[in-house]
């Protein structure tokens, strides 16, 4: 027998569990009975929500939809925009192009996914998190389906709970291809169309059947914003956003690059209803800010403008007497407060939908001057400062005159009222090129500035309701002219939805410096580059021409009213006889002619009460002699000795009640001895 071993084994003692591990333990299952409860109650809440849902047969009726009636300040009606439906397409009859397009650019993987996309929600929010703001969204197809049928836009997190439910219902009670149908029926897509069939009639005049695929292309580019991408707003930038949808096509092998190489979106050709006036270049604006001001998108809206039927018709009359062949042009008039009045986008709207006076960027040439002597005025010069008209030279560059002349000693007035290029030039290398930008951009200018020499002379590219909302402050007696054209916004029902406040005053310069600028503007007209704009009244004006007579611009203001006009070609090619002073002049008087008749001349606002701070001579101010880099201030010389063809006028013309029609022959007439700027 064994003796008992003295020393048995014993089993290990069982080690207890850490607190942070019970704890990680209790919240895994906690987590996991949570995350059942949550996946049972959305079950529970889909289930629910796929019983209410109406049948396909219902979904397929067309709505009223909305009307909209924009109106002008009197209350004229302008145009009623309503919405257009073609003709219902089932799937067998969508173009496959634009099926895959819309795939593409809107859902990528809305064939697999269950109506919600948890890749691209993981995708959206590692780069919102990264940007620190929203940039980028996640909804698919089917979830932007359920809010355009059954819920509002407004951003809440509530509401994108509810859009997730109703996507994922609609994905459990309809196929893919009946949910693309509705989809592809029922959106909107810009230009009142909504769906494909009346998307296609309304941009290329014929059926959806009929699509290629850059038509394709562009009416899937306009989902993500209609008013922003549609033809009717703004044609280059439709094809720009086709040109990514294309390349997005290529991306996700809905496509090959042969495809994508033959389908050239340039050469896509846009149509408009025939009895559309010009007008329309107006209320296609109304409607892009219209956008941005009320989310109702079910009640008839009531829309007053601060458009003037009487500037209106005086802008398209001066636009269609004259007739530059190849030109377009643009024309917009506001008052000093920014509220546009009229507005010309080109010489047909039934041609060309193209707004030139909105969006067309130009080279403005020497009405960008404006931005070189504001900032000389700010620094203390005045109009009878002294300055050199000599040659200047700045890194191997040199700017010229339009007259290859050098005229010497004159006056900063002078200087402004001749449009000398070399001032100009020597006003941004004293005070800095970039002052020059940051004072363009303090009244409005948003498009890329350069801060090279030239730029001084208006070699960066600006819009024509840029420029005049400049020089409409300047009128203002330096406060800020931010242009609109929304006064009041009501529904059918009575409910007002907008009236517009008006702004808290935002001064851009002091007004002895705007008193000083209109002093020399009303030189330019009446002794310089600008005489052809006179209509015998008060009148502050500037020219500008681009090299080779690519652009021609005037821009000018009586206390009444202020109006810009550009002409040139759309291809930027060479216009004989377009020099700013001559033919934009020349369009510029016939409107203000039209448009201000009946109303009583007042002075203009350029006599200038200088601040106490400001009223010490510039020797005192600055420590030095008055234009002593520019010159002698005492040297004021006649602008007819510097250049004969500018004496100034014996006397303004006399206003006319019916002005005289601008015609090819009047224009060559009356511009052929006016000088260029």
């Amino acid at each position: 027998m064994h003796a008992p071993n003295p020393n048995p084994k014993r089993k290990p003692a069982k080690k207890r569990r850490s607190a942070f591990s019970r704890f990680l333990t209790g919240l895994i299952g906690w987590g996991a009975a949570l995350a059942l409860l949550a996946a049972l109650g959305l079950a529970l809440a889909v289930a629910l929500t796929m019983s209410s849902l109406p049948s396909y047969q219902e979904l397929m009726k067309s709505p009223q939809g909305q009307s909209v009636v924009i109106r002008a300040a009197d209350g004229t009606e302008l145009v009623t925009v309503g919405p257009s439906y073609g003709r219902w397409l089932t799937y067998r009859e969508i173009p496959t192009d634009m099926v895959e397009a819309m795939k593409a650019v809107e859902d990528r993987r809305f064939d697999w996914h269950p109506g919600v996309d948890p890749i691209g929600m993981m995708r959206a929010f590692v780069v919102n998190l990264k940007a620190g703001n929203t940039r980028q969204g996640a909804s698919t197809i089917t979830q932007q389906l359920a809010r355009n049928l059954f819920l509002t836009r407004d951003q809440t997190f509530i509401r994108k709970i509810r859009e997730q439910v109703v996507a994922l219902a609609m994905e459990r009670k309809f196929s893919k291809q009946q949910i693309m149908e509705l989809y592809l029926n029922r959106v909107y897509f810009g230009g009142g169309a909504y769906g494909i069939d009346a998307a296609s009639r309304k941009f290329y005049g014929h059926p959806a059947t009929e699509l290629d695929l850059a038509q394709s292309a562009i009416i899937a580019g306009l989902v993500k914003a209609p008013s922003r991408y549609a033809p009717t707003a703004d044609p280059e930038r439709a094809r720009g956003r086709a040109k990514i949808v294309i390349a997005t096509m290529v991306d996700s092998g809905a496509i090959g690059p042969a495809e994508a190489q033959a389908a050239n979106v340039d050469l896509v050709r846009f149509v408009v209803d025939k009895d559309q006036g010009d007008v329309r270049y107006f209320t296609d604006w109304v409607l892009t800010q219209l956008e941005t001001l009320t989310d109702e998108a079910v009640e008839p809206l009531d829309v007053t403008t601060s458009l003037n039927p009487r500037h209106q018709a005086a802008a398209e009359a001066a636009a269609a007497a004259q007739q530059i062949e190849g030109t377009q042009l643009g024309i917009i008039a506001m008052r000093s407060d920014g509220a546009v009045t009229a507005m010309v986008g080109g010489r047909d709207y039934a041609k060309s939908i193209y707004n030139r006076a909105v969006t067309a960027r130009r080279q403005p040439g020497s009405s960008w001057k404006l931005f070189d002597y504001l900032v000389a005025l700010e620094e203390g010069m005045k109009p009878d400062s002294g300055v050199v008209d000599q040659p200047v030279r700045i890194n191997g560059w040199s700017p010229r005159n339009s007259n290859g002349r050098y005229l010497g000693a004159m006056t900063l007035k002078q200087a402004f009222a001749l449009s000398v290029n070399t001032v100009a030039v020597q006003l941004g290398q004293r005070f800095g090129f970039d002052s020059v930008a940051a004072m363009a951009r303090r009244f409005g200018i948003t498009t890329p500035i350069s801060t090279q020499p030239a730029m001084a002379l208006g070699s960066s590219e600006v819009t024509l309701l840029q420029m005049t909302s400049a020089y409409a402050s300047i009128a203002g007696g330096g406060v800020e002219a931010r242009p609109w054209a929304i006064q009041s916004v009501t529904t059918a029902s009575g409910h007002t939805l907008y009236n517009r406040e008006p702004d808290n005053p935002r001064i851009l310069v002091a007004p002895f410096v705007a008193q000083y600028m209109t002093e020399m503007m009303r030189a330019a007209v009446e002794t310089g580059t600008g005489r052809a704009a006179q209509i015998g009244r008060p009148l502050a004006g500037k020219t500008g021409t681009t090299s080779s007579n690519k652009d021609g611009w005037f821009i000018g203001f009586t206390p009444e009213l202020v109006a810009g006009v550009w002409m040139g070609r759309d291809d930027a090619k060479t216009v004989r006889g377009l020099a700013g002073g001559q033919a934009p002049a020349r369009v510029f008087a016939a409107f203000m002619s039209r448009a201000l008749t009946g109303v009583a001349p007042t002075p203009l606002n350029d006599q200038v009460e200088l601040p106490e701070y400001a009223s010490e001579p510039d020797a005192e101010a600055y420590g030095l002699a008055p234009g002593s880099e520019f010159g002698s201030e005492t040297a004021h010389p006649d602008p007819g000795r510097l250049d004969p063809s500018l004496v100034p006028d014996s006397a303004p013309p006399p206003v006319k009640e019916d002005p005289q029609v601008l015609t090819d022959g009047w224009i060559e007439d009356a511009t052929s001895g006016a000088p260029k700027q």
